[in-house]
């Protein structure tokens, strides 16, 4: 089979492999197994274990540093609203909106704002006032900071599990415990992967494998170079309601979710995996509370590590790589699963290519 091409109107393609139960391939197998298609998703581990557990799960297109990448990212917050009304139950989504006022991390705050209003994405800077209005548990209130209302944050887990459990409806079936250790081609044609259980085929495999997708690739003489940026988190027991937005502040971000859980990091640039992340996790929890009023209680709960899947220009590689093997790799895999996910079964099944894509097709590293 090809790369989604029809014949008559009638996909080729009947089954899907996909490598990886992440957000990615959460969203994909559920768009998928929707269409009728035989959709097996393959996980060495526990799903959305690896770089989405991890994540800060902050949805926003305000780190859109082109017009193509910023229009990928709104498209993905309109679809995150459309993915959650067809699930029985929603997601777990929480549209805060983001208030930011690290310049390190976003340029001057009057350009960045100037320019994202230009692209219609809604922001505009607020006051000292306003800011200490809408957080009032801050320490010390910036004089001004870019107000996002539009975007928002997802429980990584809870969300990426609901959407496996659509997909499974859906007749999807979920393989937990085996690794790809490599692609199986045939001839030029990509139609499976070797597991520690045997060969499994499909007309198509996708791969939402994260840092293990340059393994992969490399196996059939691909170049997918992809960075694993390891970034720390520190989780927080619930505690009472401290912060509204998610906040983008210099040297830390953090967001409270629905259980009351603070999570904090310190930036998305990735840098060194700490010898001891929970020392580093207790140090974030310290900077919390001197950041906050009211958080004298604030208990330290995990540090994680997740490391991220970076291409290496540092914008997504989505799309067939050869014949049968489509990629899906990505740093802002929560923000940008919707809109990838639903994309790419378009693409596999029904033979188009999505204009939203093509700035960002894997062949570009070739």
């Amino acid at each position: 089979m090809t790369q989604g091409n029809q014949t008559n109107g009638e996909t080729l393609v009947s089954s899907v492999l996909i490598v990886g139960a992440g957000i990615i391939g959460a969203v994909t197998a559920y768009h998928l197994a929707r269409r009728g298609v035989a959709v097996t998703v393959v996980e060495r581990g526990k799903p959305a274990a690896g770089a989405t557990a991890a994540s800060f799960a902050w949805i926003n297109a305000s780190a859109g540093r082109t017009k193509d990448y910023f229009d990928l990212r709104q498209r993905s917050l309109l679809e995150y609203r459309t993915l959650s009304a067809g699930l029985s139950g929603g997601l777990p989504l929480d549209w805060s909106g983001s208030l930011i006022w690290d310049e390190e991390e976003t340029g001057d705050l009057e350009d960045f704002a100037t320019r994202y209003s230009a692209w219609s994405y809604e922001s505009r800077i607020v006051g000292q006032d306003e800011v200490a209005r809408r957080e009032p548990a801050l320490q010390d209130v910036p004089q001004r900071a870019l107000l996002v209302p539009d975007e928002g944050s997802l429980h990584p887990v809870k969300g990426t599990l609901a959407l496996l459990e659509a997909a499974k409806a859906a007749g999807a079936r979920l393989v937990e415990g085996w690794t790809a250790a490599r692609l199986v081609t045939r001839g030029e044609q990509v139609v499976g992967v070797e597991t520690e259980g045997g060969e499994m085929t499909a007309d198509c495999v996708l791969l939402g494998s994260g840092v293990d997708t340059q393994r992969l690739c490399e196996g059939v003489g691909l170049t997918v170079p992809i960075e694993a940026s390891p970034g720390l988190l520190a989780h927080c027991k619930p505690h009472t309601r401290l912060i509204r937005h998610i906040l983008i502040t210099p040297g830390l971000h953090m967001r409270q979710d629905a259980e009351g859980r603070i999570v904090a990091g310190r930036t998305f640039g990735g840098g060194p995996a700490p010898n001891d992340r929970d020392v580093e996790g207790r140090r974030l929890v310290r900077d919390i509370k001197e950041r906050l009023k009211g958080a004298e209680g604030l208990e330290f709960e995990a540090a994680t590590v997740g490391y991220r899947p970076i291409p290496a220009d540092g914008y997504p590689a989505i799309g067939f790589a050869m014949p049968g093997l489509y990629v899906a790799a990505m740093h802002s895999g929560i923000t940008l699963a919707p809109a990838v996910g639903r994309f790419a079964a378009m693409e596999i099944l029904d033979g188009t290519r999505v204009s939203l894509l093509e700035p960002f097709r894997p062949g570009r590293f070739a």
